[in-house]
């Protein structure tokens, strides 16, 4: 089955729907025949929306009014269940920016993750693209595929999911020089230089995502290091939002600032010698007691229990079941009304 989201339309059981209430709190729901959406002051029957048109507006009990829509994938990916962290939304643009991805490109990225950036990587490269995403624990497969079917109806046929070790795995699973693309988003990216170097086309993309300065700083040096790539470019974004309401117009209190870096660089074709930059000397040698003392554990950054990430697979599983159910149910008889309505 070709996994394609529903655009539009009107609400369907097994929907996902975004509802903003009268004080702008955005609550996420699945659509159920039957169910109910409580909140401390009133309740919406999930079947006074399913049939409503998407942007509607729907009363509760208590005669509040809250704003009906299917949530966009930046939106989704917030509120998604999340095994590990997420890759925020103003990060993936910036990832499908700056690592050039395109409809039909051969991506290979790892580690999946809780599957926010395979979303992200599988609408750049279209149906005629391929991506084959790496992760090492199964746990995290298991909900980042569950949230990539919850999303999209369906599992994408051109998506594989391999679960092991990059460095060991990647050699087998695509040919030499037939990658287009590689997205690295792991702890020790330095570690996989070889074999992505091996993967990567001439003229390819590596992109890594890093949480700290130690960490951007020994992949860089790596990257040179090897001799197959480019100098390596880095940044980080930070999007800070504005309050424009008449002349009352200031930044927003709270901003999204520093959550990691982009470093880019391409693939050299074979025997190829860069003219080395003139720059000054500096101290490029690192230990991994220099890295450990700033990963995300060393800096007290919690990571999910086993009996969270079972909670989270439960949730994602019962999510993507209903996403398949919708999915297969085809067209109903409230779809074709709306179309036909739509063509008069």
């Amino acid at each position: 089955m070709t996994a394609q989201r529903r655009q539009s339309g009107p609400f369907r059981a097994g929907d996902r729907v975004q509802l903003t209430g009268p004080k702008g709190r955005l609550n996420t729901i699945t659509l159920e025949a039957g169910a109910i959406f409580h909140t401390h002051r009133g309740m919406v029957g999930h079947d006074s929306l399913i049939g409503l048109a998407d942007a509607s507006v729907v009363t509760a009990s208590n005669g509040d009014e809250y704003l009906a829509l299917r949530p966009l994938l930046g939106d989704f990916v917030m509120s998604m269940p999340r095994g590990a962290a997420i890759v925020y939304p103003k990060d993936a643009a910036q990832i499908l920016s700056l690592g050039d991805i395109f409809p039909g490109a051969r991506v290979v990225e790892a580690g999946v993750g809780s599957g926010a950036l395979s979303l992200w990587l599988l609408r750049g490269i279209g149906p005629d693209g391929s991506l084959t995403s790496f992760e090492r624990r199964p746990e995290f497969a298991e909900v980042a595929q569950a949230n990539v079917v919850t999303f999209l109806g369906a599992e994408p046929e051109n998506w594989d999911v391999v679960v092991g070790d990059l460095v060991e795995s990647l050699p087998s699973a695509v040919e030499p020089g037939t990658v287009d693309r590689v997205v690295l988003d792991m702890l020790a990216p330095w570690e996989c230089l070889d074999v992505v170097a091996d993967a990567l086309t001439p003229g390819g993309v590596v992109l890594c995502y890093i949480a700290t300065v130690t960490q951007l700083s020994r992949v860089a040096e790596a990257i040179r290091a090897t001799g197959m790539f480019t100098d390596p470019d880095s940044s980080e974004t930070m999007v800070r939002g504005w309050h424009v309401e008449g002349l009352a117009v200031r930044p927003d209190h709270r901003m999204v600032a520093h959550t990691g870096f982009l470093l880019t660089a391409r693939r050299l074709a074979p025997d190829t010698i860069v003219p080395q930059l003139k720059r000054r000397p500096s101290k490029t040698d690192f230990s991994d007691e220099d890295v450990e003392a700033w990963t995300p554990g060393a800096l007290g950054e919690r990571s999910a229990t086993d009996k969270t990430l079972r909670r989270t697979a439960r949730a994602a599983r019962t999510a993507a079941g209903h996403a398949r159910s919708a999915a297969e149910a085809g067209p109903t008889a409230l779809d074709s009304h709306a179309q036909d309505d739509s063509g008069a």
